[in-house]
């Protein structure tokens, strides 16, 4: 949608629409703002998930475990932390997936089961979707998240255990009724 000219002229000089991303959505004050509530998520969904540490380290983008447990005591603790930019990514779409999980599923036991399962659908071959997402890279937790957001916008789902039906239907199974 193109911005009207009563817009531009209400826009100050050099300054961008709300809701945009932009170089200063990274910079290090905003980091650091986000860093701690972030890593307390991500350690509560974790722990919901039953992760273990090596599963928690690679979801944030493999950090030494002492570099790990350095983030999560400060973040415990509300000490200041800037995570780098990659690992606050990788929280924000496990986070997105976390709240897909919690509308598709009616409990979240179901959810982390869905997760720890094998998964039929064409993105996950048969694997579980937890293992796309331990892949290592940002772009298997990325998937995961658009999987799941498709799935809940109703576009896609996995395909269904059992068939719903037996055969495929005929020109005869369909009337039209006007109306």
């Amino acid at each position: 949608m193109p911005v009207t000219r009563k817009a531009q002229k209400g826009r100050q000089e050099g300054s961008e629409p709300s809701g945009l991303i932009t170089e200063k959505s990274f910079d290090g004050a905003n980091r650091a703002r986000l860093s701690g509530p972030g890593l307390r998520s991500f350690a509560a969904i974790a722990g919901q998930w039953q992760l273990s540490e090596r599963a928690r380290l690679l979801l944030l983008g493999s950090p030494a475990r002492s570099t790990y447990h350095n983030w999560m005591a400060k973040a415990q603790s509300g000490r200041k932390l800037t995570l780098p930019l990659d690992s606050l990514l990788r929280i924000s779409a496990l986070l997105g997936i976390h709240k897909a999980l919690r509308i598709l599923f009616p409990d979240d036991e179901r959810a982390r089961q869905w997760l720890h399962s094998p998964n039929a659908a064409p993105l996950f071959g048969g694997q579980r979707p937890l293992d796309l997402m331990l892949s290592g890279t940002q772009l298997g937790l990325l998937e995961v998240r658009r999987f799941l957001d498709a799935w809940r916008g109703g576009l896609f789902a996995a395909p269904l255990a059992h068939p719903v039906e037996e055969r495929a239907w005929a020109d005869s199974d369909i009337e039209i009724v006007d109306g």
